[in-house]
């Protein structure tokens, strides 16, 4: 069972990249078939990411 990573308030900032390789290790243990409790993991650590590339990230339509 995963766990659902803690709040960021709750951590320290990590970089995009440490997270782009959670992001990996996480699809790559599920096998692209991700549990509710991976999903919210997924969520959480996209979240993440985002907020890690602040302005550098190019929202497309």
């Amino acid at each position: 069972m995963s766990s659902t990573p803690a709040p960021r308030s709750a951590r320290s900032v990590r970089s995009a990249d440490v997270v782009n390789e959670q992001i990996r290790d996480l699809w790559a243990r599920t096998g692209g078939q991700l549990t509710a409790d991976d999903r919210a993991e997924y969520e959480s650590l996209v979240t993440e990411w985002a907020a890690a590339i602040g302005g550098g990230a190019v929202q497309r339509a």
